[in-house]
């Protein structure tokens, strides 16, 4: 069973990740903290594992899953900053990188059309780099 788990960003720059509320096909609740997103991750499969250990061992069911990660669109464009500008990603996307940059802070959340449009921006990009050959 593939089930989302959501990355976030902190007020603090540390990452959290924690399964989502709307889904109830797990029979317990999971989380993950860290300096990074590697860390998080890191720790959110030792809690998964823990929660495995602890289930087995009580002979209860444990559910077994596997994660799709998902960011927020905040932690997204707060994370990835420092490989690509929000200039650059206003250009991508078409959104205004003032607006980006409210979502960042957190002054102002992105409807989920646009939400949409960021994505399917950034998922055309790697399909197009995905297709570079250099020589």
């Amino acid at each position: 069973m593939i089930v989302k788990a959501i990355i976030e960003r902190g007020n603090d720059g540390s990452y959290g990740i924690y399964v989502d509320l709307d889904d109830n096909s797990l029979n317990y609740g999971i989380l993950g903290d860290g300096k990074t997103i590697g860390e998080a991750i890191a720790d959110f499969n030792n809690s998964y594992n823990e929660m495995r250990y602890l289930y087995t061992s009580e002979n209860r069911h444990f559910e077994e899953a596997e994660f799709e990660f998902s960011y927020d669109t905040a932690s997204f464009l707060a994370y990835y900053s420092n490989v690509l500008s929000l200039a650059g990603l206003g250009r991508l996307t078409g959104v205004a990188q003032g607006q980006l940059s409210h979502y960042v802070t957190g002054k102002r959340k992105p409807s989920k059309k646009t939400v949409r449009k960021i994505e399917k921006s950034l998922h055309d990009f790697a399909a197009e780099i995905s297709r570079v050959q250099l020589i």
